[in-house]
């Protein structure tokens, strides 16, 4: 199997739209599941259902894969699969490392969904000298002095950032500067980098401060439902003017 660091996804250059390309995950999820339950062919609909979106936007996002299904029979599972994971770089190994092991880095080193999407993670690195050495889901943990050695010998051109937000700038720096060119960033704070290199970045806090913003709205609108209700619960009699 390739290996990513020289092989990168052709998106870009065939010209498939970011939000495409947020959504063929999506899609790579619910057909792995209908795949596990040996499911030959599969709606447009029946999978825009499983993947949150409606069934037009779908059929417009397959079309940039050349993918248009065949009327009455729809999308053959298999074939989706292997064209999605082909178009997102599945099909690949991706090596990555995470930096900051702490109880999130360790919680994605323990993660199984990495290695069943072709992301092998080559190493673990801390600042802590004490963590050198130590094992975290059967890899040990190495010092952040090797982390240009370990970029190099691996060739891996994706990182995970799971360190303090002080420190993520720093490793982010070294990172690029040692070739990788995709960053994962979990530390909550938002990072500088230099033209192409990509960033996505993941903040549980504010997802669940939006959360909590449509919690709120929701109770706010309840609570004016029963205002406009009378003492025995139906809406109030119009006086006559």
């Amino acid at each position: 199997m390739a290996t990513g660091r020289n092989h990168r996804p052709a998106t870009r250059s065939r010209g498939i739209p970011e939000a495409t390309v947020a959504r063929l995950p999506l899609y790579l999820r619910a057909l792995t599941a209908l795949s596990e339950r040996s499911v030959p062919t599969v709606s447009s609909e029946e999978l825009a259902a499983a993947a949150g979106v409606n069934s037009a936007k779908l059929r417009k996002d397959f079309s940039y894969l050349g993918s248009y299904g065949t009327r009455g029979v729809g999308y053959d599972v298999e074939y989706l699969v292997y064209q999605i994971s082909r178009e997102l770089g599945l099909t690949q190994d991706w090596p990555v490392v995470i930096v900051g092991i702490g109880n999130l880095g360790a919680a994605l080193a323990n993660y199984g969904g990495f290695a069943s999407r072709g992301f092998r993670v080559a190493a673990l690195i801390d600042a802590d000298p004490a963590m050198a050495g130590k094992p975290v889901a059967g890899i040990a943990v190495q010092h952040t002095d090797e982390l240009e050695t370990i970029i190099s010998d691996n060739g891996v051109s994706i990182g995970v950032i799971a360190t303090p937000a002080g420190a993520a700038q720093q490793v982010c720096d070294r990172l690029v500067a040692a070739g990788v060119t995709s960053i994962l960033n979990f530390a909550p704070t938002v990072l500088s980098v230099p033209e192409g290199v990509d960033v996505r970045k993941v903040d549980l806090s504010i997802e669940l401060q939006i959360l909590a913003f449509h919690e709120q709205r929701k109770a706010g609108e309840e609570s004016a439902a029963q205002g406009r209700k009378g003492p025995d619960g139906d809406m109030p009699a119009v006086m006559p003017a």
